[in-house]
């Protein structure tokens, strides 16, 4: 895939979950410096999701989701992801 990490989330996000509501917010500037911090502007993120899928999930079971669906993409080429997920 080609583009920003937070596009290539939001695509496998869109196909894993068809959700009704999806903002991936880049956090990498607020943590300039820190560990994790690669230079490369895409290190943190936060993914606010809203999809009918999650209606039965637990809200650690909505984050593994959603980790899962993010392929190798957390702990590799992203340090962290804040996720708030949540169904309509």
């Amino acid at each position: 895939m080609s583009g920003t990490v937070a596009d290539e989330m939001k695509q496998l996000l869109t196909k894993a979950f068809d959700p009704t509501g999806l903002d991936i917010i880049n956090d990498s500037a607020q943590h300039s410096g820190h560990s994790g911090d690669d230079g490369s502007g895409e290190s943190h993120f936060t993914i606010v999701i809203e999809a009918p899928g999650f209606a039965d999930m637990s809200r650690l079971a909505r984050q593994r989701a959603v980790i899962a669906a993010l392929g190798d993409i957390v702990g590799e080429r992203v340090h962290a992801v804040a996720i708030k997920a949540s169904a309509p």
